[in-house]
């Protein structure tokens, strides 16, 4: 089903781009509303998911929540496992895995998207302060 782009599925996906920093459903919100305040969150919620089934833009889930990408190309992520924050990093060659999933189980259209997790520099100095 085509749907039809909106001014409100626009300025979340202007949000998205514009928070290169992998936000939040809750960032993207509130940088909308810097726009216009008459979007409601519901609105928001529902043109992020929007965005993802279209392929626009990446969800990303992490402990404790979503996180939503600007990037739709093929990388991966690495998540911090006490702050939450979210880099891109490249992707493993995952190629040889997906054909053999396609051979084997008979599946069309594998696709992969990896999830690596670790304490980030900034928290590991924390915790070493704290000491």
């Amino acid at each position: 089903m085509e749907r039809r782009n909106t001014r409100q599925r626009q300025l979340v996906l202007d949000a998205v781009r514009d928070l290169d920093d992998h936000p939040t459903a809750d960032e993207v919100y509130l940088r909308v509303r810097e726009k216009d305040e008459h979007v409601s969150r519901g609105t928001v919620y529902r043109n992020l998911h929007v965005l993802v089934e279209s392929g626009d833009i990446v969800s990303v889930k992490v402990s404790g929540g979503e996180r939503f990408d600007r990037r739709s190309d093929d990388h991966a992520h690495l998540v911090c496992t006490e702050c939450g924050s979210v880099k891109d990093v490249p992707a493993p060659d995952v190629e040889d895995a997906r054909r053999e999933m396609e051979r084997v189980w008979g599946y069309s259209d594998v696709r992969a998207s990896t999830v690596f997790a670790g304490v980030c520099p900034a928290c590991q100095k924390k915790s070493q302060a704290a000491r």
